[in-house]
């Protein structure tokens, strides 16, 4: 059967699907896809995977592929990360049986994806992206679709787009914002970038971004045109979101650990799931919170969704009439609903005021005045403020090291070629030099291992060392000749 491209690809493979869950990292496993498509979604994609590492690990296809084939996990898109284009292939080779299409992922935007250099920091390379599409769309027997980022500029993002069109790709997904648009800077994506592209290209289009409830979908397919519409942080809060219903939290929660049981999967998953399906609640009942965290059982994460639903049974119980949610909230805590990220100061505001009033603490503060000045914090340099209120993380107060001549690195104190370890290690080796500040020693085990080959020599071949001797007791006599004719 000839490989289906573009619209007939969506139509017939796809099912004409508009509702769709995203690739999300440790969350869209099988268990989470399941309650999704039961409640509305008629398309998910796998969780990203590192296409390396599937090449290499029979442990992690069996793991996050092969183990989780399910004849209702179907229309299914994998979707690897990868900047090889031999590697991706081959990646996709072996997964291209158990899915409907290979999506590449060049969209992610987090620091991981910086190091690894992969995901949406591959989004200047044009002439990479091509090599890897061609090949894919050349080798694979199901369509190649990718997932983007937009650029800040409109005309450069529908360039991109009508590159990977041309490239091979037969389905993109869009989300309208800039790779820098991440965390709590996120603010709003753009739907015109997802627009122009729409009408740039003739390949589906599904957009991705400002998708909390179904009335944001059915909004966001009438002012783009595009074919389908992709939710993730809303699907995770909500996972009815695409029935258009807001259900009670505990249906879901006991719903998905239900599928959990039948179709297991890592307890962290399990955990992340109840902490966006309870986010709301856990606000208010900080202990469990507590619980829930540190539990170490499916059993024990079942018993704290049963006692999390008792509270929220027992305040509907005493619940006065006319009473409305607290917190600004469009509905009271133990219904499922969005979940909107705040800025910036609004967080700062938000933590300050009702964890500080109220007791409840805020999911963590991303601002600290110091000396008048804002600072935004990572999670991982507020714990270390916690350890050490004294601790600045202002740059002007950090130490100056002096640098290495060559790489720029903070260089050793005591080496004796003014380097770093790394570069001095080089250098060390290439001359056969010794470094003490660095503790490296070339030159003196090379000298030892002479030593050590000639002791090995002499100990093989006594005659060596006889005729050492006679050698030595000639050059005596000779020398004692000289003297006296002198």
């Amino acid at each position: 059967m000839p490989k289906l491209r573009g619209e007939a690809f969506w139509r017939e493979t796809l099912r004409s699907a508009h509702y769709v869950v995203a690739p999300m990292v440790d969350q869209s496993e099988l268990a989470w896809r399941l309650l999704s498509r039961r409640h509305g979604a008629q398309l998910c994609y796998t969780p990203m995977l590192h296409a390396q590492v599937f090449l290499r690990d029979a442990n992690y296809r069996r793991e996050n592929l092969y183990d989780e084939a399910c004849p209702e996990d179907r229309p299914l898109i994998v979707q690897f990360c990868a900047n090889d284009p031999e590697v991706f292939v081959q990646a996709a080779l072996l997964a291209q049986d158990y899915c409907d299409a290979i999506d590449l992922n060049l969209g992610c935007p987090q620091m991981i994806a910086k190091r690894g250099h992969y995901g949406a920091f591959l989004q200047e390379e044009w002439d990479l992206l091509q090599r890897m599409i061609l090949l894919a769309n050349e080798k694979l027997s199901v369509p190649i679709t990718c997932k983007i980022r937009v650029f800040p500029e409109i005309d450069k993002t529908v360039k991109y787009a009508q590159m990977l069109e041309k490239a091979g790709c037969q389905l993109l997904t869009v989300h309208g914002r800039t790779k820098e648009q991440k965390g709590p800077l996120a603010g709003v994506a753009s739907w015109e970038h997802i627009q122009a592209v729409r009408k740039a290209v003739s390949i589906p289009v599904f957009a991705n971004g400002n998708i909390q409830c179904l009335s944001d979908v059915e909004e966001c397919i009438r002012k783009t045109g595009v074919h389908g519409v992709m939710s993730a942080e809303g699907n995770l809060h909500n996972p009815a979101l695409f029935e258009g219903r807001n259900p009670l939290v505990w249906e879901m929660a006991e719903e998905y650990l239900e599928i959990v049981q039948k179709y297991p999967c890592p307890l962290s998953y399990v955990r992340a799931h109840l902490f966006k399906l309870w986010h709301h609640t856990l606000q208010v009942y900080q202990q469990l919170r507590e619980e829930l965290a540190k539990v170490k059982t499916l059993e024990g994460i079942v018993d704290v969704n049963r006692e999390l639903k008792l509270r929220c049974q027992e305040e509907i119980a005493n619940q006065k009439e006319g009473e409305k949610p607290k917190e600004g909230l469009p509905f009271f805590h133990w219904i499922c609903q969005p979940y909107v990220r705040p800025g910036p100061k609004e967080r700062c505001k938000e933590n300050g005021a009702s964890g500080t009033e109220k007791g409840v603490r805020g999911k963590r503060a991303l601002e600290e005045e110091e000396d008048g000045n804002s600072e935004l914090l990572s999670k991982n340099k507020q714990k270390k403020k916690l350890r050490n209120p004294n601790k600045s993380f202002d740059p002007s107060l950090k130490p100056k090291y002096a640098k290495c001549d060559q790489c720029g690195n903070p260089k050793g104190n005591k080496c004796v070629f003014n380097m770093c370890r790394g570069c001095c290690k080089k250098r060390a080796f290439k001359e056969t030099a010794d470094c003490p500040g660095h503790g490296l020693l070339f030159k003196t085990k090379y000298e030892k291992s002479l030593s050590w080959q000639s002791s090995q020599r002499v100990i093989q071949n006594p005659e060596i060392s006889r005729r050492g001797d006679v050698d030595v007791g000639e050059t005596a006599v000779l020398k004692e000749a000289g003297d006296s004719a002198v």
